[in-house]
């Protein structure tokens, strides 16, 4: 079993969701779709969600190391994603059926998205339908992703460990299988799926197998987090220079989240007060609809618009962490331990 370290992963997650929601922000609420703004956010965005999937393979897999079985694994998981995720879901479903009575509409959304299938029914009846966006809740479509990846992921670590001395040869072909996938997909598939098909798993691999190189690797790289820092942000900064070295992205993303946990100086208890990040993710996205759908997009500005919705979806994170999340944790996970800390 691989140690537990001192890191920065709360804050890491709390920082990589607070890029999608800004983009997010600036997507709903700005006056000029596509402006400048909005498309370089957009990079900002696509990063924060590597990310992610980076720092969540290093912490499935530590959870994973140190489950007594399967089904302690599997019960921790579902624990701490899907009461939340269940309660996005319906919340506004039951607004929509409020609104239209529409059973039919309701039902299809609900089958649909209760199963992380949003994509066959992102839309609600009476919802949104004149914003820019009509989905409900567009940040959910890396659920499905994460879900595939917790299921994959035993048999990854069975495969891996029974590799020996050629573990990290496993990882190499994991790394390399998700940018064939992501590269090739799209051009073999063409239009309308194949750029939609390409990013979802395996396109994503390479991001969650340097998660977890960065857990089974942390006890001897810890302490070179300079390095890290210094080889990662350069060859991160290099791979948006020249498409030809796009795909060693998820290296450098995932040298630079390392060297950001690792680095000396205060941890930042962010989650202090409630583990925020998760819920920020997932909650974010209705709340920035439905005040554009109220027309306080054009009324407040775009800064008082973001400002509102940054004031709400933290309401709404913490509440979903209150009332739904930490209760269906057990008293010994890490992030109820980390909310009660002072």
């Amino acid at each position: 079993m691989i140690p537990k370290l001192a890191n920065r992963f709360d804050f890491i997650r709390l920082m990589l969701a607070s890029g999608v929601f800004v983009y997010h922000g600036v997507a709903i609420g700005a006056a000029t779709p596509f402006g400048e703004a909005e498309l370089a956010l957009a990079t900002l965005a696509e990063m924060s969600i590597q990310g992610f999937f980076i720092v969540s393979g290093l912490l499935v897999a530590g959870s994973l190391d140190r489950a007594s079985g399967l089904a302690d694994y599997t019960g921790k998981r579902i624990r701490r994603l899907y009461p939340a995720y269940a309660a996005v879901i319906l919340v506004p479903a039951l607004v929509s059926l409020l609104l239209t009575w529409d059973i039919g509409g309701v039902a299809s959304y609900l089958s649909a998205n209760l199963v992380f299938l949003n994509f066959l029914s992102p839309e609600l009846p009476g919802l949104f339908q004149d914003n820019r966006f009509a989905a409900v809740n567009g940040a959910l479509w890396t659920l499905k992703i994460e879900v595939m990846f917790y299921i994959a992921l035993p048999v990854i670590l069975l495969v891996l460990n029974r590799m020996k001395s050629l573990w990290w040869i496993g990882v190499l072909a994991l790394y390399l299988g998700g940018e064939a996938w992501a590269h090739f997909i799209p051009q073999i598939l063409g239009e309308p799926y194949g750029a939609e098909i390409g990013r979802q798993l395996p396109g994503q691999m390479a991001y969650f197998a340097m998660g977890i190189a960065l857990w089974k690797a942390s006890p001897g790289i810890q302490r070179r987090w300079s390095a890290m820092a210094v080889c990662g942000t350069a060859l991160l900064g290099a791979t948006f220079l020249h498409p030809v070295l796009e795909p060693l992205r998820a290296f450098a993303l995932a040298a630079v989240i390392g060297a950001v946990a690792w680095a000396p100086g205060p941890k930042f208890n962010v989650a202090r007060f409630g583990d925020v990040s998760y819920g920020l993710y997932i909650t974010h996205f209705p709340i920035l609809q439905a005040l554009a759908a109220a027309g306080l997009a054009t009324s407040l500005g775009l800064a008082g618009f973001l400002a509102l919705a940054t004031a709400l979806t933290l309401a709404a994170s913490l509440a979903l962490w209150h009332l739904v999340e930490k209760p269906a944790l057990r008293p010994s996970s890490h992030y109820r331990r980390v909310a009660a800390e002072t």
